[in-house]
């Protein structure tokens, strides 16, 4: 299972960077974002831990979802209604202002030990597979292959992100990865990575 996990990465990840796409450009972005700051901050990083910091984010990644989201092969009202009337070169914009902040990781006394385990060599009984394996070693995710940035992320969001794969409410990512690997995982191991990369400054 681990060793097709870590393949399936490397192929999404020079597959996905084969396709052509809009350059942006980060100041008309910083205007066009004006929208999308109510709830992920003026600059990426969120104002509730519900919602995501897209400061930091790939550019691929963050065209990918807005997409996704225009399209409805990622479901949520309230992005269903702010993206409707976004341009290719309107997301692309966006995507590059984001990319270009920098995330607020919000300090603790310690990190937790059992979530990087989990990250970076995975549960060998329960046959889950390392995050590390597509997300990278220090979780700054892969640009070019869209896998996203994980690190400094709210911890509220990447349990909700996880349950919602597990549940198949959320059903976008290629090839249903992340669906296989979080249905391995138990509420413990969803909490425990989850306070680990929130934690996790890069």
């Amino acid at each position: 299972m681990k060793g097709t996990h870590l393949a399936l990465c490397l192929l999404l990840a020079t597959s996905a960077g084969a396709h052509a796409q809009s350059t942006g450009d980060p100041v008309a972005g910083q205007e066009k974002s004006a929208m999308c700051q109510g709830c992920h901050g003026p600059d990426g990083n969120s104002l509730a831990p519900q919602w995501p910091n897209l400061a930091g984010q790939g550019v691929k990644y963050i065209v990918k979802q807005l997409k996704d989201f225009q399209s409805g092969a990622r479901k949520d009202p309230t992005m269903t209604s702010m993206v409707e009337g976004l341009s290719e070169q309107d997301m692309a914009d966006i995507a590059a202002y984001f990319s270009q902040q920098k995330v607020q990781v919000t300090p603790v006394e310690r990190i937790n030990g059992k979530g990087r385990k989990l990250y970076v060599g995975g549960n060998r009984y329960t046959d889950v597979p390392s995050c590390a394996g597509c997300h990278g070693p220090n979780a700054v995710g892969n640009g070019p292959g869209a896998i996203p940035r994980l690190a400094g992320q709210k911890a509220d969001y990447v349990m909700k992100a996880l349950h919602d794969y597990r549940t198949e409410s959320r059903t976008n990512d290629r090839n249903a990865i992340m669906q296989g690997v979080v249905k391995m995982m138990s509420d413990r191991e969803i909490e425990a990575v989850a306070a680990y990369l929130a934690a996790l400054e890069r």
